[in-house]
């Protein structure tokens, strides 16, 4: 039985704070440091201070959202597809970026179930060993956008990886091309499950599997510099898979820089469809990716999961295959 009796000054002596840090801890927890809500909520529940009320205001109306980056139109076309359905049901997201970083990453996990939320949404597969102890101990819901795998016991709402970077390596290999590269980015986990399914794909065809990864943030400069690099160490390269649409884009614009056709003597392929391959000429190939579909799918599944309705929790959204004027 709850001790009534027990005021805000005796919680803040206990907690080593003072009474107005309860009160906005009470009030707006999200203005009082981490640490310090962990201390105070721990005093709380040990003392048996009331919170059910503070926890389901904070609790109500919350979804955080970790992203990568926020300079990839990959990223905004994904949460511009969970808004759609969060801010129609007058849900606010707690949107922050981690710059490829799994440490920052794990920071932010920490961080933001401190703060009470509705649910949680991540854009990647993998997280640290402190990340996912975290997560498995959150009591909300917890999505995974972008890909499927590993998505142990999560929402998990995207396509398959592995197959996308197996079957463009196929339309490659298909063209004639056997000198066939894989242009990477960031190596995350996406990033290398299309690796794989494309070294698959030339491990079937007899076919030597090729990398090149900058590990940086896709761009169309970087491209320009990957291909050199590429023909340097492989002078007979004919066909270029790019994980990203702005790879590929600057592997075309240093082929017309050089003089090399397209796709007569280098068949290129980018990945997600972006808008800046679509105004290439020749357009360019490319595997295109429901973003904003998973992203509106995912929150609909969320908010299910939130107000205690079946629903499913693993959905393809599956992706298709175009061949542009690249291969």
């Amino acid at each position: 039985m709850r001790n009534q009796r027990v005021t805000l000054q005796d919680i803040a002596l206990l907690a080593d704070v003072t009474k107005m840090t309860v009160s906005r801890f009470l009030r707006t927890p999200e203005k009082v440091s981490p640490e310090t809500r962990e201390r105070i909520t721990k005093v709380m529940q040990e003392v048996g201070f009331p919170l059910e009320e503070t926890e389901k205001k904070n609790k109500s109306k919350k979804i955080g959202i970790l992203v990568p980056s926020f300079n990839n139109q990959i990223f905004s076309d994904l949460l511009a597809g969970i808004e759609s359905v969060t801010s129609a049901q007058g849900y606010q997201t707690l949107v922050v970026n981690y710059d490829y970083s799994k440490e920052r990453e794990e920071e932010h996990i920490i961080n933001l179930l401190t703060y009470r939320l509705a649910g949680l949404m991540l854009t990647d597969s993998v997280h640290t060993l402190k990340a996912e102890k975290y997560l498995n101990a959150a009591d909300i819901p917890i999505a995974q956008l972008m890909s499927l795998e590993n998505a142990n016991g999560r929402i998990a709402v995207g396509f398959d990886n592995f197959q996308a970077g197996y079957d463009m390596a196929l339309a490659l290999i298909a063209s004639g091309k056997r000198q066939v590269v894989y242009f990477g980015s960031m190596s995350d986990a996406r990033d290398m499950n299309r690796y794989e399914g494309y070294r698959k794909a030339m491990e079937d065809n007899q076919l030597i599997a090729q990398h090149i990864t900058p590990n940086k943030v896709s761009s169309v400069s970087i491209g320009a510099g990957m291909l050199t690099l590429a023909r340097q160490n492989n002078p007979d390269i004919n066909a270029v898979l790019c994980t990203n649409d702005d790879i590929a884009v600057g592997v075309l614009q240093e082929c017309i820089r050089l003089g090399i056709k397209v796709p007569e003597n280098m068949a290129i392929s980018g990945f997600h469809g972006l808008d800046i391959g679509l105004a290439t000429t020749p357009a360019l190939a490319s595997v295109i990716t429901p973003r904003f579909e998973m992203g509106k799918v995912g929150a609909e599944i969320m908010l299910k999961k939130i107000n205690k309705i079946p629903t499913i929790e693993r959905v393809d959204l599956h992706y298709r295959i175009s061949l542009g004027g690249t291969i």
